[in-house]
């Protein structure tokens, strides 16, 4: 990469895409508001309407008077700051085929770095959930599918929709789901929508996802997690992406800055279970 060609537009996008390919908490989220953001600091107002009365309808009888709805506005502070700098040097850059190549390869594993980082922010978000489920022994293959089932009915309890339902696991979770015969692969899904990242198959109308970075709560009890995307507003931006020559060395470096906010916006929306693996 040489730095007078150098487009900070492109490689902000492509940060920024890569990004997206990587996060398993934030592939769950809510985005929508992401354009809003220029800089730390920014505050994303998120206004929420208030669901109408239903009322019924006699024919010759019935006065039908428009209802004032609710509003209801949340903030979303973009109070997340991350960096990545790191430099190639020329000695290195001119001993393979593709310079461009392990500079592209580097930023890609900059870009896993943060959304990573994102990840395990996003997902000590769970504390904010009000739907809850005491300690679980999670111990053979029929108790992690009864902790799916459990899930499944703490969400049908508080009237969550069931399209975009998700649920994230540790991978032990997943080894015993596996062992169940009951988990259909990705493959067998039957979905031809774009496959969210960390996705390993379906179960009881959810997307079944794992990561590790489901938060340890204390010992060995995890924090497994189950929504709709519409529970938690994330947006993230790269905002500087800078190329240059360092003073002391013959490279080429990059740094970005990287921000980003996440909020439980619709606590009701998700589910958080205590999953003991003793």
């Amino acid at each position: 990469m040489a730095v007078q060609y150098f487009q900070p537009e492109i490689w902000s996008a492509r940060l920024l895409s890569s990004l997206k390919k990587a996060t398993v908490y934030g592939g769950v989220c809510t985005r929508e508001y992401e354009g809003d953001i220029r800089d730390s600091g920014d505050t994303v107002r998120i206004t929420s309407i208030s669901r109408p009365t239903i009322g019924t309808y006699t024919k010759g009888s019935t006065t039908v008077t428009p209802e004032q709805l609710t509003d209801a506005q949340r903030s979303l502070l973009i109070n997340q700051v991350k960096y990545f700098a790191f430099e190639v040097d020329d000695v290195d850059y001119r001993q393979v085929a593709d310079g461009g190549a392990l500079m592209n390869e580097a930023a890609a594993e900059a870009a896993y770095g943060l959304a990573d980082t994102a990840d395990q922010y996003i997902a000590g978000l769970y504390g904010d959930v009000t739907n809850t489920i005491s300690t679980v022994s999670i111990t053979s293959a029929t108790l992690a599918v009864d902790g799916i089932a459990d899930l499944m009915v703490k969400l049908d309890e508080a009237n969550v929709p069931k399209a975009g339902r998700y649920v994230i696991v540790p991978p032990w979770y997943h080894g015993l789901l596996v062992q169940s015969d009951i988990l259909a692969p990705v493959d067998a899904s039957g979905s031809s929508e774009t496959l969210r990242n960390g996705l390993v198959g379906r179960l009881f109308g959810f997307d079944v996802l794992v990561s590790n970075n489901v938060p340890v709560i204390t010992g060995d009890d995890y924090a497994v997690q189950a929504g709709v995307p519409g529970a938690i507003a994330f947006a993230a931006q790269i905002v500087k992406v800078e190329a240059y020559r360092p003073d002391d060395s013959f490279s080429d470096a990059l740094k970005g800055l990287h921000v980003y906010g996440a909020k439980v916006i619709r606590p009701d929306a998700a589910a958080v279970m205590t999953a003991s693996k003793t």
